[in-house]
């Protein structure tokens, strides 16, 4: 709780310090950057110094969000780009977890890569990882919170459901019908569950700025986040894809 109120609280001052600087109306009140904050916290380990969480909020909102004019101009998602830089400049930090019991272990994402499935399944039940007794970030903890508050959103109208439907299905039917020597629903749903997939589902891939605004292009754009996200656990050095895959499909969304 404390990283996000600090993390919240240095996102919203670095836009009032950039808008200051360069003598522009003040935006804070919309707490967009508020929003900033909350997610880069929630996407970094608990145990992150605060001064990181300050270097990350500096990327997001000074060089990611306002250089390009602020709200509504930038093409990539704010908090998930502060995530990337910290994850570039301070590789150790940004992967070393904090288990329940309060000792370092490794995630289910990193057991998953690893391909033992005999550990993960023995140090993390299916229903530990739904409720959220596991390893991992703030955001990627509780599936079922997640759940709760995306179909919340959906709901009052805040998000379609297109993009998160789309992106959470496609992760689950490729790792199903490629569970790699593995039972194909068991696998399934540790990929679906672990990770920041439902944080990165409902609450980063629909962000009205950087994400399609039609309903077909929505459903295409979370496609492509499925897809990536399960390339770069399968094929690729890092146990988890989330981050990079929204990040790419940002980059795509003007042509979608």
């Amino acid at each position: 709780l404390i990283a996000v109120v600090f993390s919240m609280a240095s996102a919203m001052f670095f836009e009032w310090l950039y808008r200051k600087l360069l003598h522009k109306p003040q935006m804070i009140g919309d707490l967009s950057a508020a929003v900033t904050g909350v997610l880069l916290a929630f996407v970094c380990p608990v145990t992150l110094p605060y001064w990181m969480l300050i270097v990350g909020n500096f990327f997001a909102i000074f060089l990611v969000k306002q250089l390009y004019g602020g709200i509504g101009c930038n093409f990539l998602n704010p908090a998930l780009a502060g995530r990337a830089a910290l994850v570039a400049c301070y590789a150790s930090a940004m992967t070393s977890w904090s288990k329940v019991d309060a000792a370092t272990g490794a995630t289910p994402m990193a057991l998953l890569k690893a391909g033992d499935m005999e550990a993960l399944t023995a140090a993390y039940p299916i229903k530990d990882m739904a409720i959220g007794f596991i390893s991992g970030s703030a955001g990627e903890v509780s599936a079922l919170m997640l759940l709760i508050g995306g179909v919340y959103l959906i709901v009052r109208k805040v998000i379609s459901w297109q993009t998160p439907v789309a992106y959470i299905a496609t992760v689950a039917v490729v790792t199903f019908l490629f569970p790699r020597g593995n039972d194909p629903m068991t696998f399934m749903l540790y990929n679906v569950l672990g990770g920041g997939l439902f944080l990165g589902a409902f609450f980063m891939a629909t962000d009205y700025v950087t994400s399609p605004v039609t309903k077909k292009g929505q459903l295409i754009f979370g496609l492509g986040c499925g897809l990536i996200t399960v390339f770069i656990r399968y094929f690729g050095s890092y146990p988890e894809g989330v981050c990079y895959s929204i990040l790419i499909m940002n980059c795509c969304t003007w042509i979608i």
